[in-house]
C-alpha cells in the first residue's frame, strides 16, 4: 500500500533508540524526510548513517533535549514546518511512586506532557495552513492498564491524552490528526529497565519476570520494534485522515476491556 507521504516533513523525537529509532525508519522507508531528535549524539549520528541507505529525502540529526525550550527552538529552527510530529521519549523512571520527589514529577511532566504539548502547539497550525497534517503522541498501554512501579509515567502521560482528546476535534476539519499509539509490552531497552522495576518489587528473578510477563500476553510474546513504527507510519499516512483523536493500542492482546 502506497501510503501517500512520500515528500513529506517530519519530526521524531527519541530516535536513537527502540520505537523511536524503529518510527523513524518507516517513515524514512515511504519516502519522508525527516528530522531524528535525540540527546545522544553519538547513537543518533549512527542512526542517521542506516536512515539514508534507504531514505529518498532528507535525514537531518538534531542533537537537543526536546523537553526544554533550547532543544524545542533547535529542533524547529533546522527543520521548520513538519507535516508529521511523532512525539516520543524514553520514560520516567520506574520505582515506588514513595520513593519520587517534587523534582522527579516536575521532570516527568516536562518530558511526558509539557515536551509533546508544546511541539504540538509550535507545529500545529503551520498544518492547518498547509491542510495536511499527523501527530502521533507515543504513550503506553499503562494509559489504559496502569502500572504500579510506573506512577511517574502513568500521571503524566494520562494527562497528554486527557489534553489531545480536548483537541483534536477542532483541526480534523483541516485534514489534520492527532492520535496517541500505546505500546505495550517491547522488546526494547525501556522494557527491560521495567521488568528490572517489577523483579524487584516482587522479590523474584528478572528471567522469572519476564518469563510471567510474557505469559500474560494472548499473542505470546513480546511485540517488535518494527510492528509498532510500521502502524506508527500508518497512522501518519495519507489512508489514516478519517482516524482521529484516538489511543490505538498495539500491545498483542494485553489490555483485557473491550473500550
Amino acid at each position: 500500500m502506497d501510503l501517500g507521504i512520500r515528500g513529506k516533513r517530519a519530526i521524531v523525537s527519541g530516535a536513537s533508540k527502540g520505537l523511536g529509532r524503529a518510527c523513524a525508519h518507516s517513515l524514512v522507508a515511504e519516502g519522508v524526510s525527516i528530522a531524528i531528535v535525540a540527546r545522544g549524539e553519538e547513537a543518533l549520528i549512527q542512526v542517521a548513517r542506516e536512515l539514508r541507505k534507504i531514505a529518498q529525502g532528507d535525514v537531518v540529526p538534531i542533537v537537543a533535549d526536546i523537553a526544554t525550550v533550547e532543544g524545542r527552538a533547535r529542533v524547529l529552527a533546522a527543520f521548520p514546518d513538519p507535516d508529521i510530529l511523532v512525539n516520543n521519549s524514553g520514560g520516567p523512571p520506574a520505582g515506588d511512586f514513595r520513593e519520587f520527589g517534587r523534582d522527579d514529577w516536575i521532570r516527568a511532566l516536562d518530558l511526558c506532557l509539557l515536551a509533546p504539548i508544546e511541539m504540538i502547539r509550535l507545529t500545529l497550525d503551520g498544518m492547518v495552513a498547509r491542510s495536511f497534517g499527523r501527530i502521533v503522541n507515543v504513550t503506553s498501554y499503562s494509559v489504559k492498564l496502569p502500572i504500579d512501579t510506573l506512577s511517574l509515567s502513568n500521571g503524566a502521560r494520562g494527562g497528554l491524552t486527557n489534553f489531545v482528546a480536548g483537541i483534536a476535534r477542532n483541526v480534523a476539519q483541516h485534514n489534520v490528526t492527532i492520535n496517541n499509539l500505546l505500546p505495550g509490552v517491547s522488546n526494547t531497552d525501556r522494557q527491560i529497565a521495567t521488568v528490572g522495576a517489577q523483579a524487584k518489587k516482587r522479590g523474584i528473578d528478572v528471567d522469572e519476570m519476564r518469563r510471567l510477563k510474557i505469559a500474560s500476553i494472548p499473542a505470546g510474546r513480546m511485540g517488535e520494534p518494527d510492528e509498532f513504527g510500521d502502524t506508527c507510519a500508518w497512522l501518519c499516512s495519507a489512508r489514516a485522515g478519517y482516524l482521529t483523536g484516538q489511543n490505538v493500542l498495539l500491545d498483542g492482546g494485553l489490555y483485557p476491556g473491550t473500550f
